[in-house]
């Protein structure tokens, strides 16, 4: 993930070193006020500037340039979202910069991806922190993912991926 501090200081967090890349096309923009919070989305356009309040006479703070990053969202107010993202950045960005369609990130070290949703699996790929992939859903403990640069799909536990809330998929 790259995050550009635009105050005095132009701070960039380290470039994250990925093994596989992801992209994602257009998909609807979670904008309905009411929505369960918090909520994860993603973001939609490069740059999504995150702005100090919600509203375009605040500052921007920070610029996020990795679209599809998966994003919490922790607040709203008219068309603007209060968000967070995973290293804790977190500010006001505009509805219209972020997406419905769900995607996660590896969180903390290098992973596997199984072809089936148990360690003893055979091992599909090998993803470093940061990689992000689509979320196609999840069940007891695992999760399907994708990673559609390197047409990579397969199962990794839920509690190695960001972007997804503890109690949000049971079974």
């Amino acid at each position: 993930m790259r995050l550009l501090r635009t105050n005095s200081a132009h701070w960039m967090c380290g470039t994250i070193a990925v093994v596989l890349l992801f992209a994602t096309g257009p998909a609807s923009a979670q904008s309905k006020p009411g929505l369960p919070l918090p909520r994860f989305v993603s973001v939609r356009d490069d740059p999504a500037n995150i702005r100090t309040g919600p509203g375009y006479r605040y500052p921007i703070d920070w610029v996020l340039t990795r679209v599809g990053l998966p994003i919490k969202v922790v607040a709203e107010f008219k068309v603007w979202r209060q968000v967070r993202a995973q290293d804790g950045t977190s500010g006001w960005i505009h509805k219209s910069l972020l997406s419905g369609k769900r995607t996660v990130a590896i969180a903390g070290r290098e992973d596997r991806i199984y072809q089936e949703p148990n360690k003893t699996a055979q091992i599909a790929a090998f993803v470093e922190p940061g990689v992000v992939a689509n979320l196609l859903g999840c069940e007891k403990g695992w999760c399907r993912i994708t990673v559609d640069a390197h047409r990579v799909t397969g199962w990794m536990p839920q509690d190695v991926l960001w972007g997804i809330l503890p109690d949000e998929f049971r079974g």
